[in-house]
């Protein structure tokens, strides 16, 4: 049962996090970051970072350009990490019928909040003409009113009113063993989903040697590491005084700092290069075969 004030707080969060997506992007309005704020509330920080991360994963490769909408796989997060932790729902099986179903709808209350904003916009031009300087911040302000809304009161509304037919989901959803298995096959696909898109668009053609480097080196640290993690673990049983913890996150440890020194190497190979007007082509495929933008 998810409490009042558990209610209240990721209202109030889903309100927040898409103003902080559009003005100050400090990644508070991300799935990943929706997830920790829904496992915090909810009490089951595991289950939200883990809904939150695979939404995450999912919506790599998605991106909007001009007034163009996308899932809103945030406000997913939000209701999947509630109802997977308050009706025990598994996290694969809460993302594939929660969260998925709940951030495409959101699309249309994505349009309907933008919308709502070109009348504040049509009463700011008139401000201008006007030199009502007062009137144009008042009406600034009140526009993140509409946007707000268009998050706030369909997770409100899914929370407080979705209980019960949440739950006759689960316990439909249990009588059919193969459809349980089923959904949760589905929902641990969409992370290589997610990553396939985000190839699509990324120049991999040219930079195909990154590509393989990444593969080689997180193969090999991975069974390094694997390693590492057996024998901690073995004198974990010989010595009680062995901590293994530390050997756990070893693998996306290494990784990480690699990528981050590729990363630094590649930026400075560019600064050295003297700035060209390029011309950005994009292939039949979809794919950008000239620098990123």
């Amino acid at each position: 049962m998810i409490q009042w004030w558990q209610i209240l707080l990721l209202t109030l969060y889903s309100a927040y996090q898409i103003l902080d997506e559009l003005t100050i992007v400090s990644s508070a309005g991300s799935p990943v970051f929706a997830g920790f704020i829904a496992g915090l509330i909810m009490g089951d920080l595991k289950t939200g970072l883990w809904i939150g991360g695979s939404l995450q994963l999912m919506v790599l490769g998605v991106g909007t350009f001009g007034g163009a909408s996308r899932i809103d796989a945030t406000s997913g997060a939000v209701i999947a990490t509630a109802f997977s932790v308050s009706q025990g729902i598994k996290p694969e099986i809460a993302i594939s019928t929660i969260a998925v179903p709940v951030a495409a709808l959101m699309v249309y209350t994505d349009i309907l909040g933008r919308f709502s904003t070109t009348y504040f916009a049509h009463r700011i031009d008139t401000h201008v003409e006007n030199h009502n300087y007062k009137g144009i911040e008042r009406n600034y302000l009140m526009g993140a009113i509409p946007w707000a809304l268009s998050r706030a009161l369909p997770v409100f509304l899914a929370i407080t009113l979705g209980g019960h037919f949440v739950q006759s989901l689960v316990n439909g959803i249990q009588q059919y063993q193969w459809l349980a298995n089923g959904l949760t096959l589905a929902g641990k696909m969409l992370p290589g989903l997610g990553f396939a898109i985000l190839l699509h668009y990324l120049p991999v053609k040219r930079n195909s040697h990154y590509l393989a480097l990444g593969f080689v080196i997180t193969a090999m640290l991975t069974v390094v590491y694997t390693n590492l993690q057996t024998v901690s673990t073995a004198l974990t049983t010989v010595s009680k005084g062995f901590d293994a913890s530390p050997y756990k996150s070893l693998p996306m440890i290494g990784i990480a700092i690699i990528g981050a020194c590729l990363a630094t190497l590649h930026y400075k190979n560019n600064q050295k290069t003297p700035i060209v007007e390029q011309r950005i082509q994009v292939s039949e495929s979809g794919e950008i075969e000239d620098d990123e933008i």
